[in-house]
């Protein structure tokens, strides 16, 4: 039995795991849950934000299912999901967005978002110039090692889909340097992959490409600020973040989380929508060698979703978060 951390989060966190996890009960998966704590729901019971036990048990395990944690706008702790990528090296933020909801903005959209997760903006590298705080500074970084080794992963992802495409997303046009230096990585290895339909977008021009067209893209590689933007905008041409569920992977260690926050305005009315988490859950179970309990996970959230008679009021309908789980682990049975 694979043991595995589990992170409830804060808001409605703890209401969409609860889902995730009896899901994953009813499609036989087999998991020791070792529940830990971070962000607001760890200060609350007096530890550190990051408690040492949660990265202890990580470390141990190698696998985390976990729920949304409130990041403060401004000022406050920096973001744990941020601090735990960069801490075990999840390098890789793989994003799928796929049409499911019939009369959609879309039909037939099926693409995924690769986005480097370690560097960037998001090092975190940032301060203020003067005494009076008047001038702020951030850095960006972007290595030629860490541009690979997510470019390399997204070359591979793309091999493994029937279009065997990949999209490399940057702003090379000004930013010559750390754009310029992921875009000529991206062309120095597509030379050597032919396998692969290889192509690149300057990330405005990708941002209205998507919302005319999604579907003529495939897989898309980028860097960390882009690939958060574009992973959001590509929720929304698929029905909303309640639906997008985001693996963070490494070489040795990989976490498995909803893309949308733990919002709180909604928490604890019970009509979050637990998607997300559930295919994230699909998700780890694929990464795990519990292929046949994800296949059965995801195919029950797409056909109570298309089917339509249990929507939770994000995607226009009026079932609770207990109702769509129950409609989920119903098609399962």
């Amino acid at each position: 039995m694979k043991t595995v951390t589990l992170i409830k989060g804060d808001g409605i966190g703890p209401e969409v795991v609860d889902s995730a996890v009896r899901v994953l009960s009813a499609a036989g998966a087999e998991f020791e849950w070792e529940e830990r704590y971070a962000g607001v729901a760890a200060v609350e019971r007096g530890e550190d934000v990051l408690p040492e036990s949660t990265l202890e048990s990580f470390r141990r395990t190698r696998v985390m299912l976990k729920g949304p944690l409130t990041t403060p706008i401004g000022k406050g702790f920096r973001s744990v999901n941020v601090a735990l990528r960069k801490e075990f090296d999840l390098f890789a933020n793989v994003r799928p967005s796929k049409s499911l909801v019939p009369g959609g903005r879309y039909e037939g959209v099926d693409l995924i978002v690769v986005r480097e997760n370690t560097e960037g903006l998001y090092a975190g590298i940032e301060h203020y110039v003067d005494r009076r705080k008047n001038y702020a500074e951030s850095i960006t970084i972007v290595s030629r090692e860490a541009s690979e080794r997510v470019i390399d992963y997204a070359f591979d992802l793309a091999a493994a889909r029937p279009r065997r495409r990949l999209t490399l997303v940057h702003k090379a046009n000004i930013l010559k340097y750390t754009s310029g230096l992921f875009l000529e990585v991206g062309r120095e290895m597509a030379a050597r992959r032919t396998d692969i339909e290889f192509d690149d977008r300057i990330i405005d021009a990708m941002a209205m490409q998507l919302i005319l067209d999604p579907r003529r893209f495939d897989v898309i590689v980028t860097t960390n600020m882009f690939g958060d933007i574009l992973s959001d905008l590509c929720a929304g041409l698929v029905g909303g973040l309640g639906l997008a569920p985001a693996s963070n992977i490494g070489l040795d260690a990989a976490m498995f989380e909803a893309v949308h926050g733990s919002a709180p305005d909604i928490a604890g009315k019970g009509v979050a929508n637990p998607g997300a988490v559930i295919q994230a859950a699909a998700l780890l179970c694929a990464h795990v060698g519990e292929a046949e309990a994800g296949r059965r996970v995801q195919q029950a959230v797409e056909r109570v979703i298309v089917r339509g008679d249990v929507r939770t009021p994000d995607l226009g309908g009026k079932a609770t978060t207990a109702e769509f789980t129950d409609a989920v682990v119903r098609e399962i049975s």
